[in-house]
């Protein structure tokens, strides 16, 4: 089996970067292969970027409060793509009233301020599409 491969985002304008390099650190701790894109990215390049690495899955952390506006663009690009398969996974600052949205739109894991790291991890381990090596 190959490592599961995260593609870790900081889309639209928010610059705090510290919880999303916190968790890129931790995934590649826990094994997997981790593609960290830096601070003020669009959709159109995390989806870009999940596409030529081969992702399995994509991690967005978003504090403004812009996740209403990004997390919609980047499900329609992923479908666009082909890529429906890729896990959506985002943290940060959303209102509960969101999280039923989100989830309807097709982004599988919603993680709030002060989630454990290993659960974050383990649902990432245990959600992403099961995938063997190509020889």
């Amino acid at each position: 089996m190959r490592k599961i491969r995260v593609v870790i985002a900081k889309p639209g304008l928010d610059g705090h970067d510290r919880g999303a390099k916190v968790i890129a650190r931790s995934l590649r701790d826990a094994g997997m292969e981790v593609i960290y894109m830096g601070l003020r990215q669009t959709p159109e390049r995390i989806v870009g970027a999940a596409l030529q690495e081969d992702a399995d899955a994509i991690g967005l952390s978003i504090l403004s409060g812009a996740h209403m506006h990004i997390c919609p663009r980047v499900m329609q690009l992923l479908k666009e793509k082909g890529l429906e398969d890729v896990l959506v996974v985002i943290g940060g600052i959303i209102p509960d009233v969101d999280i039923p949205k989100l989830e309807a739109m097709g982004v599988k894991g919603i993680f709030l301020p002060g989630t454990p790291m290993q659960e974050i991890i383990t649902f990432i381990s245990t959600n992403v599409r099961p995938r063997v090596e190509q020889v």
